[in-house]
């Protein structure tokens, strides 16, 4: 794999897609809003811009499979790319400036990269645009996070009665309802602040810039959070699956992400009251 060319097209890929995004946020009026199930909304601007991106990634399809959220997909031998084309639709239905466009490509246990074979799947690259605020987020493995090219790093709060945490509620599943609040509870009794946004992308890309200092959320998909993670790796924070039974979080998608100090402490207050869940 050469990954500054992969990269540069997953860049050029998320422009494209962006253009369609900002048209329709402009006109929202000629926007039409389906239902996926309750409360999970999307529009004819996810699947366009969807379908901008996969147009620029040049996929081999024996080799790259493509996963998206909105057309699902297919695992590839060497690597896959996961693709969210409107990560935090609700904000944009809503004319909320805060949405994200996210692509990563994930490469399989036995490829080799910088010569080294993987023991796992590991993404290797990832961005993550900001259309509204024009901020793009990426990444390379083993090459550092840029914020529209200049590296970023997470912030050095070691102090969690310091820390900004980010999180997400889910809209859909409240098959642990009582624990999520139980541990929404506990943190915002720990911690400085709580934000909600709506798009866990660019959660996990704050985080690598600094921003916040923690984040965590129950029901997230790969396409969430496989630029995200390695935006934040390679910033030097940790992104992990909550209980542990996942590589990456993929699939169970319970997250838990920060710089190394404060997810530690965001660890021991939230493993506690999930360690009984299968």
């Amino acid at each position: 794999m050469n990954l500054c060319n992969i990269l540069n097209m997953a860049l050029d890929a998320a422009k494209s897609g962006a253009k369609i995004l900002q048209y329709y946020f402009q006109n929202l009026q000629e926007l039409i809003i389906h239902n996926k199930n309750s409360n999970d909304l999307f529009s004819q601007a996810d699947r366009e811009s969807e379908s901008a991106i996969i147009d620029k990634l040049n996929i081999d399809g024996n080799e790259y499979g493509i996963i998206t959220e909105e057309s699902g997909g297919k695992i590839g031998k060497i690597a896959t790319w996961y693709i969210d084309p409107l990560d935090g639709s609700t904000n944009f239905i809503r004319g909320i400036p805060h949405y994200s466009i996210s692509i990563s490509l994930v490469a399989h246990a036995g490829t080799f990269i910088n010569n080294t074979k993987l023991e796992k799947d590991t993404p290797v690259i990832g961005v993550i645009y900001d259309p509204c605020r024009n901020e793009t987020f990426s990444a390379i493995l083993g090459h550092g996070s840029l914020l529209n090219g200049r590296t970023i790093k997470c912030s050095d709060t070691k102090d969690i009665n310091k820390s900004i945490i980010s999180t997400g509620l889910p809209y859909n599943n409240c098959l642990h309802h009582e624990k999520q609040m139980g541990i929404l509870k506990d943190i915002l009794k720990n911690t400085r602040s709580i934000r909600r946004m709506g798009s866990a992308a660019l959660d996990l890309a704050w985080i690598a810039c600094g921003r916040y200092d923690g984040y965590w959320e129950f029901g997230l998909s790969a396409w969430d959070v496989a630029a995200g993670t390695i935006i934040l790796r390679e910033a030097g924070g940790t992104c992990e699956d909550i209980i542990e039974k996942n590589p990456w979080p993929v699939n169970n998608g319970w997250v838990l992400a920060g710089n190394k100090s404060i997810y530690i402490d965001l660890f021991n207050i939230i493993q506690p009251k999930i360690s009984n869940l299968n």
